[in-house]
């Protein structure tokens, strides 16, 4: 895909996958869609979409923890039967690497699970309305 001026949309919507792994526009594929650490944007700064209507809830924590279950308490595991050590080191050990993995983790999976409700137009009630009215890929219409 190659890229197109500013202000102008590509003819075909971008993967939703990369861009929310990338944490960028559902729409334009070029915008920021966080203006904090987790906070999303009002506006994407490419193309204008309206973010504020984007809501991934805890679904981004669920995955995080589900995956961090997965790789940790194998480890954990592991250890615990190869090497014996006492409780404390359990404690000294894993709680830098699991926080440093969830914190990492987060912003890409809140970021993937926006882009996928902004291409299915999912949200919790059905009434969300993804179209702010100038989704036309063109760019005919705009100033």
């Amino acid at each position: 895909m190659t890229a197109s001026p500013p202000g102008i949309l590509p003819p075909e919507p971008p993967s939703a996958i990369l861009t929310g792994l990338l944490c960028r526009c559902p729409r334009c594929g070029r915008g920021r869609l966080f203006s904090g650490i987790l906070t999303i944007a009002e506006r994407c700064n490419v193309c204008g979409l309206d973010l504020r209507k984007q809501d991934a809830g805890d679904g981004p924590a669920v995955f995080v923890i589900f995956f961090l279950g997965a790789i940790f308490m194998p480890l954990v595991f592991w250890v615990e039967f190869a090497f014996e050590p006492a409780w404390w080191v359990h404690v000294l050990l894993w709680p830098l690497p699991v926080l440093l993995v969830a914190l990492a983790l987060l912003r890409p999976m809140k970021g993937f699970l926006v882009a996928q409700q902004f291409r299915h137009q999912a949200s919790d009630s059905g009434l969300v309305d993804y179209s702010d009215g100038d989704d036309d890929r063109s760019g005919a219409g705009r100033s």
